[in-house]
């Protein structure tokens, strides 16, 4: 089993593919990196050589942010924007949505599930 920046590639998959389970890579980034590698994006992880998977995980390290570098510069551009009490930053205090969508009637991905306001006593 390949194992590049951490994570373990899954067995029986194209390299296009298994290369996007990386935190940080998606199919373009994939693609770009097996051509630069000369791996052939078909070639399942399976029959990778080790030479292959070498020159992949040095690409990678050299040319990419992936995985644990990724998230901490994520989490720290969003506390940024907090502590400097921006617009955007204070939408992600709340848990509303940041880019200018509705947020009246809609957003319950961001906002989470309804929560029932108690009835008036009679």
């Amino acid at each position: 089993m390949a194992r590049i920046a951490g994570v373990d590639l899954p067995k029986n998959k194209r390299m296009e593919i298994a290369l996007t389970y990386i935190y940080g890579i998606g199919r373009t980034k994939a693609q770009e990196i097996c051509v630069k590698a000369g791996v052939d994006v078909n070639t399942k992880t399976d029959h990778l050589a080790d030479g292959e998977i070498s020159a992949i995980r040095s690409i990678i390290d050299k040319e990419h942010k992936v995985e644990g570098d990724l998230r901490r510069e994520i989490s720290m551009d969003l506390k940024r924007l907090m502590d400097l009490g921006t617009y955007r930053g204070l939408r992600h205090r709340k848990g509303l949505p940041v880019r200018g969508q509705r947020s009246h009637t809609n957003a319950r991905t961001r906002k989470g599930p309804r929560r029932a306001i108690a009835g008036k006593k009679k």
